[in-house]
């Protein structure tokens, strides 16, 4: 079963925000959360893996999505929905849409088959993120589900070809106990 706070005081807003520093930062999102999982103790071993759902979309059927990634109205795009847990904390919500043409096919089979995050699936593309769009929840604005910072970011490869646009939602639990 998945944690997550929800009725502890709001997280600290300059936490939140270094949160989010770091996630810009980062070649990839999964690479933040690993790193937190360890500094926070969450489990032994302190690995990330996802619960996913998945399926396949025509590029069409997401015309925005489609654009960030430019693909055509027939490319197939993949899409995974996970929660990124570490033990049994959950970290964060991502909704994922990738290039299926773009990815090797080992890469498919182990997000189609596997629990791996897409961070850690990727990895051997050398990614880096370009975030769009930031939302830290104010205190007034705080959902009971605790979420604290969402994140909207396509993913490109080495060669700056876009593979994936990721939605995020991020746990209040990655900021407490972080200084």
């Amino acid at each position: 079963m998945a944690t997550a706070l929800t009725s502890a005081p709001i997280a600290d807003p300059a936490a939140i925000e270094r949160l989010s520093v770091e996630l810009r930062a980062s070649p990839t999102a999964t690479a933040v959360l690993e790193r937190r999982c360890v500094a926070l103790g969450l489990a032994d071993p302190p690995r990330v893996h996802a619960l996913v759902d998945r399926g396949r979309v025509l590029a069409g059927q997401v015309t925005a999505v489609a654009r960030r990634l430019a693909v055509g109205p027939d490319e197939p795009i993949g899409v995974r929905h996970v929660r990124l847990m570490c033990g049994p904390h959950l970290l964060s919500q991502a909704s994922n849409w990738y290039v299926l043409a773009r990815l090797p096919d080992a890469m498919i089979a182990a997000l189609d088959d596997g629990d791996a995050p897409f961070g850690r699936v990727i990895m051997p593309l050398a990614p880096h993120r370009r975030t769009y769009w930031t939302r830290r929840i104010a205190a007034a604005d705080a959902p009971r589900d605790g979420v604290v910072l969402r994140h909207r970011a396509v993913v490109f490869d080495g060669d700056d070809r876009p593979l994936a646009v990721v939605a995020e939602r991020y746990q209040r639990i990655l900021v407490d106990g972080i200084a």
